[in-house]
């Protein structure tokens, strides 16, 4: 049976409709950069699904090539995944989509290195005819982080993000959104074959602990 990390690392991917504290580690990744409202047909975050999935299949199915990767095992191809920022916002306004900023991912297993990525994108230039030098190798640790499972529309994630901050400050936390700490979401759900009621998202912000200032001593 084919390794699935939905479900062996459900930790990262399947948390509960209540928020709770997550340390993650270091992961590697399919990664495309780009700009621009995520709804807009022939964006640059449409063309990035398409760039992704088409190196990320070229992996997996590797195992049918003259190139044999090592250490592979088969697996699903993880799900898709987003970090998300707008210049000059700590946070996220889902009211100015046209000033996104993103890094569209998919998850590598272990077993590929660089080389690997570099042999995939190769390979799918070639077969593909088609430019994939926008997709890089991204290796990225997010650390803690306070997470939650939002189900419904996109456009309805601010109730659940409200949740996830409420909760982090119960537990000592403050929010961690910096140039290189992100709005993290991953997509469970197919949007064009689930009604937006229904769409699972992994909703992720990075937290630290308040620093707590003692008193000054009186005199």
């Amino acid at each position: 049976m084919a390794f699935d990390y939905k479900k062996e690392y459900k930790e990262f991917y399947m948390p509960g409709k209540k928020p709770g504290i997550v340390e993650v580690p270091s992961m590697n990744y399919l990664a495309v950069r780009g700009k621009g409202d995520p709804n807009v047909e022939g964006g640059e975050y449409k063309q990035s699904i398409g760039l992704l999935y088409a190196i990320a299949f070229t992996i997996k199915m590797s195992k049918k090539g003259e190139r044999q990767i090592e250490g592979y095992f088969d697996y699903v191809v993880p799900p898709l995944e987003g970090f998300w920022w707008q210049q000059g916002i700590k946070g996220i306004d889902y009211s100015k989509k046209e000033d996104f900023r993103f890094i569209s991912v998919i998850r590598l297993p272990d077993f590929v290195t660089r080389e690997d990525f570099e042999w995939a994108r190769e390979e799918a230039t070639k077969k593909k005819k088609q430019d994939f030098s926008k997709v890089e190798f991204f290796a990225y640790e997010e650390g803690i982080c306070v997470q939650c499972m939002h189900i419904g529309a996109y456009d309805d994630e601010p109730a659940t993000v409200q949740l996830m901050h409420s909760f982090m400050e119960q537990q000592g936390y403050e929010l961690d959104i910096t140039e290189e700490r992100f709005h993290h979401e991953i997509y469970l759900s197919d949007a064009r074959r689930v009604a937006p009621e229904r769409l699972k998202t992994v909703i992720r912000h990075p937290v630290r602990k308040k620093l707590i200032l003692s008193a000054p001593p009186r005199s």
